[in-house]
């Protein structure tokens, strides 16, 4: 099987970890850049971490924000040119809201650029959903429950747009396209027993890969272990039985709900991870990474009145300045991939060749 999650993807741009070394003379653009296009969503998420209480995400984000449609226009021809290798969209808000969306996607698409984007799928439809079809590497849409009335509840959405949502995914299957189409699977106290159902439903439609995530509740990793410490055991057994049973070259399943304890205390100061894949906000700042957005900790600088490629290679030391065992207490989905790249980087010359 090949795999669509993995955390060595890095390693396949050995040109991008060399300059990732403070003392090299070059310098690479990033290989994956985040837009996060509006802070506008038609959902009100429960777990949304860009509105808990409990969570960092959010802290300076303003619903009304949304990058002008000439300004990322802007943005687009930068990455071109750069040669950024892929673009996802994500929220902030619901990317599919942004009404210039289906323009820049096919910017980026006729300028080489890989895209995708994470939705809630409300709007999977129409002439977007068709370019996304046939054009775009990937697509994954945040799901949480299990029925209408569940939906309904935990996205303070009307009944029946659960119903309507398993519709539009089977509408998007069917045209056919290149897309790979996963669903982020959010695991809450509320959706446990109903894990094993959720999957084999999305797998009986055809979604190509579904991801089972922790749902994150705080900044502090014990609370969110104790969130989950009821419900471990009944999940663990469901993705057991899951991975058990019939395995496929057409399905992937990422099992990422182990991972939670892993993702918070950091012994390293430095983030390499910052210069490889970085967020463009809808208010255009620029910040670390989608785990600290809308953050003051987690701001690099603004493209407001310079263009980004400006920005990017204006003062290398922005990228030191953010120390991960102070600053990023947080969960972090990155803190595998640093973890490996400071290994792989610390490793004596004199000794590499002892593989």
């Amino acid at each position: 099987m090949k795999f669509k999650y993995s955390s060595y993807k890095i390693f396949h741009f050995p040109e991008v970890i060399n300059s990732l070394k403070s003392e090299s003379e070059s310098f690479s653009p990033p290989i994956h850049v985040r837009i996060k296009p509006i802070n506008l969503c038609n959902h009100n998420c429960w777990f949304c971490a860009f509105k808990s209480e409990g969570v960092q995400l959010g802290e300076t984000m303003r619903t009304q924000d949304q990058i002008p449609e000439e300004k990322m226009q802007e943005i687009a021809d930068d990455l071109v040119d750069l040669g950024v290798k892929a673009v996802t969209f994500s929220g902030g808000g619901e990317p599919f809201l942004y009404k210039p969306l289906l323009r820049i996607a096919k910017q980026l698409v006729e300028g080489g650029i890989q895209i995708a984007s994470l939705t809630n799928g409300s709007r999977l439809s129409g002439e977007l959903a068709e370019f996304f079809a046939h054009h775009a590497t990937w697509l994954r849409i945040s799901l949480d429950s299990w029925n209408d009335e569940s939906y309904s509840v935990s996205r303070k959405v009307r009944d029946g747009e659960f119903s309507c949502l398993m519709r539009r995914i089977r509408d998007f299957i069917s045209l056919n396209g290149f897309c790979s189409l996963g669903v982020n699977l959010v695991v809450d106290q509320k959706n446990a027993k109903h894990v094993y159902d959720t999957v084999n439903l999305l797998r009986g439609f055809g979604v190509n890969n579904v991801k089972l995530s922790p749902c994150i509740i705080s900044n502090d990793g014990q609370r969110n272990l104790d969130y989950h410490r009821s419900i471990f055991s009944l999940v663990r057994k469901q993705i057991e039985q899951l991975k058990s049973e019939s395995p496929s070259d057409s399905f992937e399943l990422f099992d990422a709900y182990h991972e939670l304890n892993t993702k918070f205390d950091k012994d390293y100061e430095w983030c390499p991870y910052l210069q490889v894949l970085c967020v463009i906000g809808a208010d255009l700042n620029v910040y670390s990474c989608q785990d600290k957005a809308y953050t003051d900790s987690g701001l690099l600088g603004t493209i407001k009145h310079q263009r980004f490629t400006e920005f990017w290679f204006n003062g290398q030391e922005k990228f030191f300045r953010i120390n991960p065992s102070h600053d990023c207490r947080q969960h972090c989905t990155a803190n595998r991939k640093n973890m490996m790249l400071h290994e792989y980087l610390q490793t004596l010359p004199c000794h590499q060749a002892f593989v």
